[in-house]
């Protein structure tokens, strides 16, 4: 597909101004709220959002709410974005090197302000966990999720408290748990030495950069950490991308609500996610993903959501 010659007008006429072309290149990195880019952008809030609103309208960006913020992206759509790649590469690059120096200020409080949590929370980590749903049954849903293996090798991404790794590790050859957080993984190497399991291997890493091999899992966990992570897409790709043919890819977190205070009490940067949303993300990383199960509280608070999805294996006979 490709747009016509009114869209195309349209769309250029939307990015054709300084301030939008600032909003379009910073929005290339990652997903951003008003108010982060009216900081970066040093404007008010309101000029920011009639900015915003012209190039949502002309299909350049997209606009979704996220509890009681509103968050911009990147259109999803190929013949949009082929436009805007094509604007950008034009753009002297030191042009925006402001702006990238205060996208990385508000990178840097996002890291600080989780990392700090982290480390405060990481003792109490599984029973602050345990406030929001049921834990034993998130548990026994993610057991018949997983299925029942064995497994070559499970790696768990944003490993906590380890958890995941003594749930389903007694079932794996050899486990991988990574977190950015020493604290945590301190924690997990002494739930994991206390659970009698000796083939797991914790490393401290990145989810968005964990250096492993492609396709090297079979099952592969990404447990509550989406919710804290400014890009939870290339998250999802990241752990789509360990898995291995035949594998298959878990991903536990909340379907969307409206507790605003997780944001400042618990550093939480996305209210949840809607199946569609992480659907189109398992499906454009080359998975194929299965009905969701959804875990209602026991009272009200949130609803737990399991999502999985797999890597069709090789057909026999058939080089990968």
């Amino acid at each position: 597909m490709s747009l016509n010659a009114d869209q195309t007008v349209e769309a250029l006429r939307a990015a054709g101004e300084p301030t939008r072309l600032r909003v379009l290149s910073l929005l290339a990195g990652e997903e951003l709220s008003v108010m982060e880019l009216s900081r970066i952008l040093d404007q008010s809030q309101p000029r920011v959002s009639r900015h915003l609103k012209l190039m949502a309208d002309a299909g350049l960006i997209e606009r979704f709410p996220d509890g009681a913020r509103v968050f911009y992206r990147l259109s999803s759509d190929l013949p949009a974005r082929r436009l805007i790649d094509t604007v950008l590469d034009l753009l002297d690059v030191s042009a925006g090197a402001a702006d990238d120096q205060r996208l990385e200020a508000v990178r840097r409080e996002r890291e600080a302000a989780a990392g700090a949590y982290f480390e405060r929370i990481a003792p109490q980590w599984d029973r602050i966990r345990s406030l929001y749903v049921s834990e034993s049954a998130v548990e026994a849903a993610i057991i018949r999720a997983a299925g029942d293996g064995p497994f070559e090798r499970i790696v768990d991404l944003g490993t906590g408290s380890g958890r995941m790794l003594t749930l389903l590790g007694r079932n794996a050859k050899m486990s991988v748990g990574l977190d950015l957080s020493q604290n945590m993984l301190n924690i997990a190497r002494a739930n994991v030495m206390k659970a009698g399991l000796d083939k797991v291997e914790l490393r401290h890493g990145d989810i968005f950069a964990t250096r492993l091999p492609e396709q090297s899992a079979d099952l592969v966990m990404v447990h509550q950490v989406l919710h804290y992570l400014v890009d939870p897409a290339a998250a999802v790709a990241e752990a789509a991308r360990l898995v291995m043919p035949g594998g298959r890819l878990l991903i536990v977190d909340f379907a969307p609500h409206q507790l605003e205070y997780l944001r400042d009490d618990h550093q939480h940067r996305r209210l949840g996610f809607s199946d569609d949303e992480i659907r189109r993300w398992l499906t454009g990383a080359g998975l194929t993903s299965s009905a969701s199960i959804a875990l209602p509280p026991d009272t009200d608070g949130l609803t737990v959501s399991i999502w999985t999805a797999a890597r069709p294996a090789v057909a026999a006979g058939k080089v990968a």
